[in-house]
């Protein structure tokens, strides 16, 4: 039976102290590369394994952090999920998921876990601190903020433009030559979807279109809400020609209630969703979508709360990563009339 490899081990392997290698493997210090790669690809090679109870004695941390998120069930997160779980892996951490489903008590529970060590740090993606008491959201508390601005907190952040990635999706489908272009929002007043919403009005107006009375349609970013949405949208008396969605699960069941009134799509009426789920791609036709680099949002995310959780410098101004359009097959210049 081999012996377990130590730090000494890994020391010796990369020709440096055992002190670089502790701070490269725990993410304590800033080690440079190329010793951090180094170090790490050292460990690979001797099958280094952290011994993570007697770590956690010495540094009274849980060595786990919190994904807070509000429906663990949405495969949004996923993406997400495994760009945290790569960053805090290699920092020796472990990743719990925190499902809150807009309930106030639960989402100060998962702060009260901060407070209480069961968690080191926190990556909230809720869009909101909790309302109920905790004495946990203070500004110096080990929490990131992914995904959606609060306003409020100031908390280091990581966000995309979802106004300019808004405005992008509508003026692909007006440069397609669509004037008659609906928007199903998602939940409001919510920032996310206020934003995208603001996007879509910002790029109507810049090309002279005016939106018709009823093409704003509120959405809850699911499925059904799209189909509801498309049903009342078709029922007016001048139809759009493309629909906007604020996520690609409402742009789904905008598509399917389409098909299901005798429309196909695009000839008929073209669709742009915002998302890039992993189903955009193999859905028929395939979706066309704002995509958001999700899994380096999660890897960010968790680096900053890596800096945070143990004193390092963290960015004053929110981190804004950048989205790109994905045109495929929903989208098409509207029928000649």
């Amino acid at each position: 039976m081999h012996n377990r490899p130590s730090i000494k081990d890994i020391a010796a392997a990369a020709g440096v102290s055992p002190a670089t290698v502790s701070r490269a493997l725990t993410g304590t210090g800033l080690v440079a590369e190329p010793t951090l790669t180094r170090i790490r690809e050292a460990a690979d090679r001797l099958g280094y394994r952290p011994n993570v109870s007697a770590r956690n004695l010495r540094t009274r941390r849980s060595m786990a952090v919190l994904m807070v998120v509000r429906d663990v069930g949405n495969p949004f997160y996923l993406e997400i999920f495994k760009g945290v779980e790569a960053a805090a892996r290699e920092a020796g951490y472990s990743v719990l998921m925190g499902n809150t489903e807009n309930d106030p008590d639960r989402e100060a529970e998962y702060f009260d876990m901060l407070g209480d060590g069961h968690a080191d740090g926190m990556i909230l993606m809720t869009g909101k601190l909790p309302t109920r008491k905790t004495r946990e959201v203070g500004p110096d508390r080990p929490v990131v903020v992914a995904l959606e601005m609060i306003e409020a907190s100031s908390f280091p952040h990581v966000v995309i433009d979802n106004e300019a990635a808004a405005r992008d999706a509508v003026e692909h489908l007006i440069g397609l030559g669509h004037t008659r272009i609906a928007h199903v929002t998602g939940p409001l007043p919510e920032g996310m979807s206020q934003r995208r919403l603001q996007g879509y009005r910002q790029a109507m107006k810049h090309a002279g279109l005016t939106i018709p009375e009823g093409y704003e349609v509120l959405g809850d970013f699911g499925l059904r809400s799209g189909q509801e949405a498309c049903r009342t949208l078709m029922k007016l008396g001048s139809p759009p020609t493309a629909i906007f969605t604020a996520s690609d699960s409402m742009a789904f069941g905008v598509i399917g209630e389409l098909r299901s009134l005798g429309l196909s799509v695009p000839e008929q009426v073209s669709v742009m969703g915002f998302d890039d789920l992993f189903l955009s791609e193999a859905f028929q036709p395939p979706l066309s979508t704002v995509c958001q680099p999700r899994a380096d949002i999660g890897r960010e995310a968790m680096t900053i709360l890596l800096r945070k959780m143990t004193g390092g410098p963290v960015p004053a101004e929110p981190v804004i990563m950048p989205t790109t359009l994905q045109i495929r097959g929903t989208t098409a210049p509207p029928a000649k009339t």
